[in-house]
């Protein structure tokens, strides 16, 4: 799936990502998942609330699991620009696609600081350490009021 971006000729990260995040990930799709933002250095993750992302019904809050695969999410996307923009040049396109289509989550740690609650949410990470092997990321949601729901960091296979 990464080749077929990494390759083109008119391959745009921006574009790549959003239609993998959008359009190419069923659980995303499912959970309502869709990129907000894209810039130089992050991806930015936005989805509504829905009857469907309930965790506790009496409360009507959003579901720990949601937060926790959001978070996850914009971690690892966030791994990943970091890591293209690290090898893009620097490697044959051969290479570059083995090396971005491996990352993977080694540990995610998500502190729930106050219910989730809102009609939508946010969610960004910032790359706090990039190295060969290991890259880690930290994580914030937020709903409309702008109010901070969850914290995380994540730690990403990237070597």
């Amino acid at each position: 799936m990464i080749k077929e971006y990494i390759n083109s000729s008119d391959f745009s990260i921006e574009k790549a990502l959003t239609e993998v995040i959008n359009d190419k990930m069923p659980f995303n799709k499912l959970l309502g998942f869709k990129v907000n933002k894209i810039s130089e250095n992050s991806v930015s993750i936005i989805f509504d609330m829905s009857e469907n992302l309930v965790g506790n019904f009496h409360h009507k809050i959003l579901h720990g699991g949601v937060i926790s695969s959001v978070l996850d999410l914009v971690g690892g996307f966030n791994a990943f620009l970091a890591l293209f923009k690290k090898v893009y040049t620097s490697l044959e396109s051969n290479e570059r696609v083995e090396k971005l289509s491996n990352i993977a989550t080694i540990d995610l740690r998500v502190d729930y600081l106050r219910p989730g609650k809102g009609n939508f949410f946010l969610a960004d990470a910032a790359i706090l350490r990039l190295g060969n092997k290991i890259a880690v990321t930290r994580m914030e949601l937020t709903n409309d009021k702008d109010e901070l729901i969850a914290l995380g960091t994540g730690t990403y296979s990237v070597g």
